[in-house]
């Protein structure tokens, strides 16, 4: 991918928010403030540890460029192994990407509190920028 092309390609993300630490990223993303990197979307689920594997691979095979699952900090669990179990699938989903030849830095697991904007944005624009580096996804199908 040329330098042209890395500077208007925008990944398009699709953020899998645990309901108890998600109104900041869905507040954020609806806002705009993720200074127009990507195309983010915003998915409130009940735990990080509801992410399936398969979940991670079908939104991949929808056409997003990354992934990533943010969740409760460590002790502060509202299911109190939830992010445990997501950590747990995030590690699972990574060994299936490389089997399949896809980065699993296109993935991402982050432990956040609901309170934490500006370490959302941080994340988003971060994992944004890694993903313009590895370029577009190709296609799985």
């Amino acid at each position: 991918m040329s330098s042209k092309q890395k500077s208007s390609y925008k990944p398009r993300i699709l953020a899998f928010v645990c309901n108890w630490t998600g109104f900041s990223a869905e507040d954020l993303a609806r806002s705009g403030k993720f200074n127009g990197i990507s195309s983010i979307k915003v998915v409130r689920v009940t735990c990080s540890g509801s992410v399936s594997p398969a979940l991670i691979l079908d939104a991949f095979n929808a056409g997003n460029d990354g992934v990533i699952i943010c969740g409760c900090e460590s002790s502060k669990c509202h299911y109190i192994t939830g992010n445990v179990k997501a950590e747990e699938r995030v590690e699972k989903t990574m060994k299936i990407l490389k089997f399949l030849g896809i980065p699993p830095e296109r993935v991402k697991l982050e432990r956040i509190s609901p309170s934490e904007k500006d370490k959302f944005i941080d994340i988003f624009n971060e994992f944004s920028n890694n993903l313009i580096s590895l370029g577009p996804l190709k296609s799985l199908n």
